[in-house]
């Protein structure tokens, strides 16, 4: 139904667009009420503009925490005009219709994300009166319509101008709807955030609330999903402080895919387990090369060598600015990849990847701030949809550390082959199980990933690094349940062994590592990923 708009309650706490909006509803005859800062904002910049208390005849009381639950203001929005009795309580009780509802709330997202902040002040930016607006206006929107962003300011006035005044009903439908979902987020992270302050201050020690909920605000929609004839959209989620491609800044290339999403999210991840110069080349969800070394150039070096043939096409990930060296290596000879994260691009690497032809118009460079190991969020939970539900995990964390290995077999490793096992099980972390990693020093030879039967796995590994498997060390995410995996990593050039053990056949799997003269490790950890 349309209505023209004749009243329009405004209370908002972002006031970006505030005063023009209101000065050109107040120009179409609007009559305003407002409240608090927003009434002191627009009296201050001489619109006329009527508070809420002088409306209702109730002052505002306990610092603002009560000013518009009130009947008058709710009885205004929620009061259907075509029904005989509404309108008749309407005039009994002087309750003037109220045809627009304009409301941001508290900042409680904003607050909660600095550090260090008290309960009490975060409890104080839990909005009551500006949802029940929002939620009043909102359900009663064939008459009502209800703005909570201040991007459809525009469109609020576009349409009042072609319709004399009046709001079309498909508009407010659509701006009901938005409401319901702003409200939604709102409840969403108010619920997050005390749950996880029970959690923290030991109140509750299960890490997984009775009721989860997943909220996400949509920052695009993608071409399409993992294959074209499937549609997507990316969303992401609020209050997030951990780097991450979702906080990350675009800063050059065509639209992101569905998969190159994907994939960064996971070049990133792979990129958190190392606080040294470190470059992650993924392709199709997998690490295909990876290398820590003394500068980014060399690791990035280091890395794309371990398979060149996949790296192209890849995402790279980096632990340090991405600099000219390490711009001019990628642009030289036949390489190419499809997106880039890293903490920040140098002037100088940032021009030469971006006019560069093949690369300028095509790369994707994402910037998402410095990081470290340190910087991942242990109270972040992994969500995994299936058909009508949804698992809740913790993150895979956890890196085995030199006290974790203990020597299995009667030939110890050295302390080379040791650390370099360190390194292989880190990245072993992010393949896909089953997952194989052969190694040498700091660099990543050849992996194995998503076999069914881990000597396959073994067998591709092996494969990929080639002769380069001499002398070389092998990290394994899980069990082998027989030696013929263990066979076929000597076989290929495998002096060192790292695994979680645990299989019933373990004391078979080491007297093959004795026979061979081969040092063999067990963790305790596994690290399957699915």
């Amino acid at each position: 139904m349309t209505h023209k708009i004749a009243r329009a309650l405004l209370s908002v706490s972002d006031k970006t667009g505030l005063e023009g909006f209101a000065r050109q509803l107040a120009q179409r005859g609007v009559e305003l009420l407002s409240t608090g800062g927003t009434y002191k904002a627009l009296a201050a910049a001489g619109i006329a503009v009527r508070e809420v208390s002088d409306y209702t005849g109730f002052p505002e009381m306990m610092h603002g925490r009560v000013k518009t639950l009130h009947p008058k203001v709710h009885g205004g929005i929620l009061a259907l005009r075509d029904e005989p009795s509404h309108v008749g309580a309407m005039k009994e009780h002087g309750i003037a219709a109220i045809d627009l509802v304009v409301i941001n709330l508290y900042p409680f997202e904003a607050t909660v994300a600095k550090a260090g902040v008290a309960r009490e002040e975060a409890i104080e930016q839990i909005d009551i009166g500006g949802p029940s607006m929002v939620r009043s206006a909102a359900k009663n929107h064939r008459f009502v319509g209800i703005v909570t962003d201040p991007a459809d300011y525009g469109r609020v006035l576009d349409e009042l101008e072609k319709n004399a005044g009046a709001l079309t009903d498909g508009l407010k439908r659509e701006l009901a709807l938005k409401a319901f979902q702003a409200t939604a987020r709102y409840d969403a992270a108010i619920s997050a955030w005390l749950f996880a302050q029970e959690l923290a201050d030991g109140r509750t020690d299960d890490m997984y609330p009775e009721s989860a909920v997943l909220v996400g605000r949509k920052v695009m929609s993608l071409r399409y999903g993992e294959n074209p004839h499937q549609t997507a959209a990316f969303y992401a989620q609020s209050g997030v402080r951990e780097p991450s491609i979702a906080t990350a800044e675009i800063q050059n290339g065509k639209q992101l895919s569905y998969n190159n999403l994907v994939d960064l999210d996971s070049a990133l991840a792979l990129a958190k387990e190392f606080d040294e110069p470190f470059v992650a080349v993924l392709k199709h969800n997998n690490p295909c090369g990876a290398a820590a070394a003394t500068t980014i150039a060399s690791a990035l070096e280091k890395a794309w060598a371990g398979d060149p043939v996949s790296a192209f096409g890849s995402v790279l990930a980096f632990t340090r600015p991405l600099d000219l060296a390490s711009a001019e290596f990628l642009v030289s000879g036949n390489r190419f990849v499809e997106a880039i994260v890293a903490p920040s691009f140098d002037e100088d690497a940032f021009a030469l990847l971006t006019q560069k032809p093949k690369w300028g118009k095509s790369v994707r460079l994402l910037s998402c701030g410095p990081f470290a190991s340190t910087s991942r969020d242990v109270r972040d939970l992994e969500w995994k949809k299936l058909t009508g539900g949804f698992l809740l995990q913790q993150r895979d964390l956890r890196a085995e550390l030199e006290g974790d290995a203990k020597v299995a077999t009667k030939l110890a490793p050295t302390r080379e082959q040791m650390s370099s096992m360190l390194f292989a099980a880190r990245i072993c972390k992010h393949v896909k199980s089953n997952a194989i990693v052969v190694a040498s020093g700091t660099e990543v030879l050849g992996v194995g990933a998503g076999q069914m039967s881990r000597v396959d796995s073994v067998r591709l590994a092996i494969a990929k690094a080639g002769a380069r498997a001499q002398g070389s060390v092998l990290a394994s995410d899980a069990f082998f349940p027989f030696p013929d995996g263990v066979e076929t990593a000597i076989d290929g050039g495998v002096r060192a062994i790292l695994q979680p053990g645990g299989s019933v056949r373990d004391a078979e799997v080491l007297a093959t590592c004795d026979t061979r003269g081969v040092a063999m490790v067990f963790t305790g950890l596994r690290h399957f990923r699915h």
